[in-house]
């Protein structure tokens, strides 16, 4: 299914009469979360130019732990950013089947810029709540790797610097995203019963196959996450967690 039309519109985004909060982000956490690394990237980082990325991860607190994902240009053509994932956590926390994520994120835009909340485990797993970048600038983009889906949203609404509210519903046939409190891509295809992974929250730097890269007087960008939060319904069993006191460690099948 594609986004909504004037005679097949979505239905309302639906939250489950006991869906209880599970996660509460707290970026400056760290028992909720790891910073500057993730086995998403070759080697759990620090660069993966194999994504067409000028990312160089970095620990550092000013990054990530405010909740503004940060990016500046280093001296060798990498992008110090700042990365955040519940990978490898004392927490460990994972989303999984029938959840709900909801997040309020600010756009940045310089070229170059390209954030994105997403998920992965096991070397995929990976649904993306958002990508965005601003040599589109009125363009979010949704995709569910785990089978095989995919949207690109254009609306007035998306432009660089707006505020946005994000709402995913990890539905095991149908990943449903919202914008704004109204759906606009349903993808029929959802993520399965068994489905569960960890949360990414970073900031990527492109390095100019697909999306422009950065402008060579620009230094500096960043975008923000001002809140995130998911719901569970109240009905599901609990399996599926992280282990908690683990250490990052490639989970990749071999």
């Amino acid at each position: 299914m594609d986004g909504p039309t004037p005679g097949n519109p979505l239905p309302p985004p639906r939250v489950p009469p006991h869906a209880d909060v599970v996660f509460t982000a707290d970026f400056g956490s760290t028992r909720q979360w790891v910073a500057g690394r993730t086995w998403a990237y070759p080697d759990s980082g620090p660069v993966n130019p194999g994504d067409d990325k000028l990312d160089h991860l970095v620990p550092d607190a000013a990054y990530s732990r405010s909740g503004v994902f940060r990016a500046t240009r280093r001296a060798d053509g990498y992008w110090d950013t700042g990365l955040l994932t519940t990978e490898g956590s004392e927490e460990a926390f994972t989303v999984r089947s029938g959840d709900i994520l909801q997040a309020r994120v600010r756009l940045p835009g310089e070229a170059g810029a390209w954030p994105a909340i997403w998920t992965w485990r096991d070397g995929d797993q990976e649904i993306d709540v958002f990508e965005y970048h601003p040599d589109h600038p009125d363009l979010l983009e949704f995709g569910n790797h785990v089978r095989g889906a995919g949207h690109s949203f254009q609306d007035a609404a998306v432009r660089p610097g707006a505020w946005l509210d994000l709402r995913t519903e990890f539905g095991p046939r149908s990943v449903v995203w919202s914008v704004n409190g109204a759906p606009v891509f349903a993808d029929h295809r959802g993520v399965g019963h068994g489905w569960h992974a960890y949360l990414i929250v970073n900031l990527s730097v492109s390095a100019g196959r697909y999306h422009p890269a950065p402008a060579a007087d620009t230094t500096e960008m960043s975008f923000e996450v001002s809140s995130l939060v998911v719901r569970r319904p109240a009905h599901r069993d609990a399996p599926c967690a992280g282990t908690r006191g683990s250490t990052l460690r490639d989970d990749r099948a071999p």
